[in-house]
C-alpha cells in the first residue's frame, strides 16, 4: 500500500526482456535507504518486488500483464521513474490510499498554465470513468492527485509547483501516455451497489442510485 506522495524520480538504468517478462534496474537513491529484496516500491504507479540491490540502483521483476496494462512496457533507459517506498506503520497518509495496482493508461490532453499552479487534462479511458469524480483522488503515475473536473473521456487536475518540482510532471509533453489508478473506495462502493441490483454486468445508472437514495 502506498500513499501517492512520490519520494524521488529515479531513472531507468537497464531493461533486460526475459520469457516471463522484463528485469527493470532502476538508479535510485532515497528508496535504497533501507531497501531489502522482496519489497515493494511503486514505480510511476506500479508496485513492483525488489529482486536485486546493488550499485546505487535495484532492479524489480515486471511480469507481462504488468507490461500489458501499464506503460512499464514502454520503457527505456534514461526514462524517469516517480518512486515511492510502500507505507510503513504509523506513517502519515498524506494523499491517499493507492495500491500500485493500475487500472488503466491515459495520455496528457493538454497543459495550460495558471499563475503558480499549471493545469493538466488528461484522457480517461470509459472503463474507470465512473470511479473518477470531481473533488475526489486518482493517482497519475503514481501522483496522489485531486481532480478539479471530469467530463466526457477526461479529467483535470490543478498541480502546485512543489509536486512539478519533485516528480515526472514537471516535463509533460502532450501525448504521452501516463499509468492511472482510480481510488479504491470507489471501486469497493461499485461492486457492492452492483450486488444490491443483483445484476452486476448491468452496472449503476443514475436513476438506480436515486432510487437508493444517493443523489
Amino acid at each position: 500500500m502506498f500513499t501517492g506522495l512520490v519520494e524521488e524520480v529515479g531513472a531507468v538504468r537497464a531493461v533486460a526482456r526475459t520469457g516471463t517478462g522484463a528485469d527493470i534496474t532502476i538508479q535510485a537513491k532515497v528508496v535504497l535507504e533501507d531497501c531489502a529484496i522482496g519489497d515493494s516500491i511503486a514505480c510511476n504507479g506500479c508496485c513492483l518486488t525488489v529482486i536485486a540491490i546493488g550499485g546505487g540502483a535495484f532492479t524489480a521483476h515486471a511480469g507481462t500483464e504488468t507490461l500489458a496494462r501499464t506503460t512499464v512496457g514502454t520503457w527505456q533507459p534514461g526514462a524517469a521513474v516517480n518512486l515511492e517506498r510502500a507505507l510503513s506503520t504509523g506513517a502519515r497518509l498524506g494523499g491517499h490510499f493507492v495500491q500500485g495496482h493500475v487500472d488503466g493508461v491515459g495520455h496528457i490532453i493538454s497543459v495550460t498554465p495558471e499563475g503558480e499552479t499549471t493545469r493538466r487534462r488528461f484522457s480517461l479511458p470509459e472503463e474507470i470513468s465512473l470511479f473518477v469524480v470531481e473533488k475526489g483522488s486518482i493517482a497519475v503515475d503514481g501522483i496522489s492527485l485531486t481532480v478539479t473536473r471530469v467530463d466526457a473521456g477526461a479529467f483535470e487536475v490543478a498541480i502546485i509547483p512543489h509536486t512539478l518540482a519533485s516528480t515526472t510532471l514537471g516535463t509533460p509533453k502532450p501525448g504521452e501516455h501516463v499509468n492511472l489508478e482510480v481510488d479504491i473506495l470507489a471501486k469497493y462502493v461499485y461492486r457492492m451497489l452492483s450486488a444490491m441490483r443483483g445484476d452486476a454486468a448491468a452496472g449503476i445508472t443514475e436513476e438506480f442510485l436515486r432510487e437508493q437514495g444517493f443523489c
